[in-house]
């Protein structure tokens, strides 16, 4: 995607091959700066503090995490305690555990003499996955836009509802629920986009309405609790939102605040659609209110914002008052009975066990035996 006509990935290597680049997602949209990650503990930082944040994105940094890790040392005790250090870091995004599964299933045969250069190459080609599998989930979901497009009576603009990023900043290129909104953009149907803030954190105004208007898609930005009445209004067609765990059985966890557009949507008949690559799918995890361990996040986030100032500097103020407490609950989990479908890289399936059974057959049968 582009950043000022410029093309970019969210995590490359530079020019040395051994370095990793990322973009500091914690200084957009006011800010556009580019980080250096030299070892495994510049990758675990920057996914602890959210430098790099969405599920894909987190698994491909740490993918990158183990190459650095592999770099420094490529003994066998490095690369169990490389996987324990990045596997500590963001504990309900799957992907993570996903990246450096792969990683370790990989490496560990090899002579660690050759393990460096393989690691990064194996990071690469999970990055490259990344980009390919969400550029299908896109080709799928404009398939369901266009649907309810030609549907529309009077071919009027398409009103899609996002939360949080799950746009290509939360992934490698594309990203997951914006994958079909530009296509669907670039292929001409008068797309809009209602951009919630997604508090604590402002990831969509701060994330997705940076790349929506990087990429030219007419969006309009509205408080958290501004869905429900847009969709009692008939101002939304559909929602379309991301997922960092999707349990065996279709339950979504995602950002905070999802559960509640769920349900707005369930009452007003709106579509709920959830766009996730298959390596965000646990398959082993059958209910996810129960299982899915939901991160607690530092107060900070909550009791503070940052911001542009009327003289164009950057500033952080505190919005409550000192000595109140704070809960931060940075995800909840969404039940399949409230998802009308689930964007996959091949294909649409139902919110439920054997939807996702009969689109991945050879990962559901692994994990049953």
């Amino acid at each position: 995607m582009n950043i000022n006509g410029t093309p970019y990935r969210t995590i490359w290597l530079a020019d040395d091959g051994r370095t990793v680049e990322i973009i500091d997602q914690t200084k957009l949209p006011h800010l556009f700066e580019t980080v250096a990650l030299t070892s495994m503990d510049d990758a675990a930082r920057a996914i602890r503090d959210m430098l790099v944040r969405g599920a894909p994105l987190i698994g491909a940094t740490a993918a990158y995490g183990m190459a650095l890790a592999m770099r420094e040392d490529p003994s066998d005790g490095n690369l169990s305690a490389a996987y324990d250090a990045l596997f500590e870091t963001r504990p309900t995004a799957v992907n993570l555990r996903w990246g450096l599964d792969a990683q370790r299933t990989f490496l560990a045969p090899l002579a660690p003499e050759a393990r460096a250069e393989a690691a990064y190459r194996r990071a690469a080609e999970i990055a490259d996955a990344d980009v390919a599998i969400c550029s299908a989930i896109g080709d799928n979901g404009l398939m369901l836009i266009r649907h309810l497009w030609e549907g529309k009576p009077d071919k009027g603009r398409l009103n899609v509802l996002t939360h949080c990023n799950a746009g290509w900043l939360a992934t490698v290129d594309w990203g997951t629920a914006t994958a079909p909104i530009y296509k669907a953009h670039d292929a001409g149907i008068p797309i809009h986009v209602w951009v919630d803030e997604t508090r604590p954190r402002n990831q969509g105004f701060n994330l997705t309405a940076f790349e929506l208007a990087q990429h030219g898609v007419p969006h309009t930005c509205i408080v958290d609790n501004a869905g429900g009445h847009l969709m009692q209004h008939g101002e939304v067609d559909l929602c379309i939102v991301g997922t960092d765990r999707t349990t065996a059985n279709g339950d979504v966890c995602n950002k905070i605040g999802t559960y509640l557009k769920a349900l707005a949507a369930q009452d007003n008949g709106v579509p709920f659609y959830v766009a996730l690559p298959s390596p965000t799918i646990d398959w082993t995890l059958h209910d996810g209110i129960r299982d899915i361990p939901i991160e607690q996040r530092a107060a900070a986030e909550v009791t503070h914002l940052w911001g542009a100032t009327g003289d164009g500097d950057t500033a952080t103020i505190r919005v409550i008052p000192e000595g109140s407490p704070v809960a931060n609950h940075a995800f909840d989990v969404t039940p399949a009975r409230l998802v009308t479908g689930l964007i996959t890289e091949r294909g649409v399936a139902a919110a439920s066990r054997r939807g996702l059974a009969t689109l991945f057959p050879e990962l559901a049968d692994r994990r049953r035996a």
